[in-house]
C-alpha cells in the first residue's frame, strides 16, 4: 500500500503554462463591445476612482456612448477568422507548445486565456487542469509590468484559486522588459524592416499609456518602458537623437504618461523629421491599438502635419524570434520542476 501511494505522489503530471493577454470583444458589434467594456472598465485596477462615483459615470455615460464608436474601430481591423489579438495569441500558444516540446516533450502543456472576454483565465486554468497539470507557470504577455495589466491578471488568477480546493504550485512572471531574447527579437524586427525599407530619420517607440498618478504611486511601468527602448536602441547602434519614446491610447481628462504619441507625431514634421518608423514594444500582438490607432490614425496625423514617409513595424506576434524569446522566458522558470 505504501509503495502505491509513493508512486502516485511522485507522478505529478506535466507542467502547465498559461499565457494571457488583455482580451477582445466577441464581435465588432455595439452589444459585444458594451459587454466587453463593462467588464474591462469595472476593474478597479484599470480605473482607480471611488467605486460608487465610477459606477454612475460608467453606466450612465460611457457605456451609452463608447460601445458604438469602439465597434466601428474594431470593424476596421476584424478579420474573417475574428479578432487579430485572439488569433495572434492562439498562434503564440501553439508556437510555444511546439518549441517547448522539443526540449520537454509531453512534460509541458500550454494554453492561452484573456483577462477580459473569452477564453477567460479560469477556463485556461481548467483546461490545463484537465490535461493533468498540477504545477503552473503564468506568463502575462505584457513585457512591462503595470497594475492595470499584470496585477489585474494576478487578481483574476487569485479569484479562480479561491474556488479551488486543490491549488496548483504556481510561478507568476511579472515582466520581461529587459530579457535579452525579447530585446533581440525587437531589434531583429527593426533590422528586418530596414532590409526592405530605407531607414527613416526617427525610430519612435510607442507604448500604451496609463495615468501619471499610477506611476506616482509606485507603478514601475514608465521606467520599464524607457529601459526596453534604451536596450533596443543600443542593440541597433542608434544615437540618442535617432529615437524617442511616447505613449498612446489615453482616456479621460487626468494627465497620462507623456509625451503623447499623437501630439508628438503632429509636431515632428515641424522639427524637420519627415520620415518616421514606429513600433509598439509593449504589445506582444497586433490589435486595435496597433493596427488602427498606430497604423491608420496616427499615420494620418503625421502625414497631415507635413510628414512624407510613415511606416509601422508590426508587433512580434507569433514570429520565430518571439516564440524563441517566450520559450526562454518560460524555460527559465521551470528550474526544480523539470530537468
Amino acid at each position: 500500500m505504501s509503495s502505491t501511494i509513493s508512486a502516485s505522489s511522485s507522478n505529478r503530471g506535466p507542467v502547465g503554462v498559461l499565457i494571457t493577454n488583455l482580451g477582445t470583444p466577441d464581435a465588432p458589434t455595439t452589444g459585444a463591445l458594451r459587454r466587453y467594456l463593462k467588464q474591462f472598465l469595472s476593474d478597479p485596477r484599470v480605473v482607480e476612482v471611488p467605486r460608487l462615483l465610477w459606477w454612475f459615470i460608467l453606466n450612465g455615460i460611457i457605456l451609452n456612448v463608447r460601445p458604438s464608436r469602439s465597434a466601428a474601430a474594431y470593424r476596421e481591423v476584424w478579420t474573417d477568422e475574428g479578432s487579430p489579438l485572439l488569433l495572434n495569441t492562439r498562434d503564440q500558444a501553439g508556437g510555444l507548445q511546439a518549441a517547448l516540446a522539443k526540449t520537454y516533450g509531453d512534460d509541458v502543456v500550454v494554453e492561452f486565456a484573456m483577462r477580459y472576454g473569452s477564453p477567460a483565465i479560469g477556463e485556461g486554468i481548467e483546461a490545463l487542469w484537465q490535461r493533468g497539470a498540477r504545477r503552473l507557470v503564468v506568463l502575462p504577455l505584457y513585457p512591462q509590468y503595470s497594475g492595470p495589466t499584470t496585477a489585474s491578471t494576478f487578481d483574476a488568477l487569485a479569484a479562480d484559486f479561491q474556488a479551488r480546493r486543490w491549488l496548483p504550485e504556481t510561478r507568476f512572471i511579472s515582466d520581461y522588459h529587459d530579457h535579452p531574447a525579447y530585446i533581440e527579437a525587437l531589434a531583429d524586427s527593426v533590422r528586418q524592416h530596414w532590409e526592405q525599407h530605407e531607414r527613416a530619420q526617427r525610430l519612435q517607440f510607442s507604448y500604451h499609456g496609463e495615468p501619471q498618478s499610477y506611476v506616482d504611486k509606485g507603478d514601475p511601468y514608465y521606467d520599464q518602458c524607457l529601459a526596453t527602448s534604451r536596450l533596443v536602441a543600443q542593440a541597433l547602434g542608434l544615437a540618442d537623437s535617432d529615437w524617442d519614446v511616447s505613449f498612446q491610447s489615453r482616456f479621460g481628462r487626468d494627465p497620462w504618461l507623456q509625451p503623447y504619441t499623437d501630439e508628438t507625431l503632429k509636431s515632428l514634421p515641424g522639427q524637420g523629421i519627415r520620415s518616421l518608423q514606429i513600433l509598439c514594444p509593449g504589445f506582444s500582438s497586433d490589435c486595435l491599438e496597433t493596427v488602427e490607432e498606430i497604423g491608420i490614425e496616427n499615420r494620418d496625423y503625421f502625414l497631415e502635419a507635413g510628414g512624407e514617409r510613415y511606416e509601422y513595424i508590426p508587433c512580434l506576434n507569433a514570429g520565430p524570434a518571439h516564440i524563441e524569446a517566450l520559450r526562454q522566458i518560460v524555460a527559465g522558470n521551470l528550474g526544480g520542476w523539470l530537468p
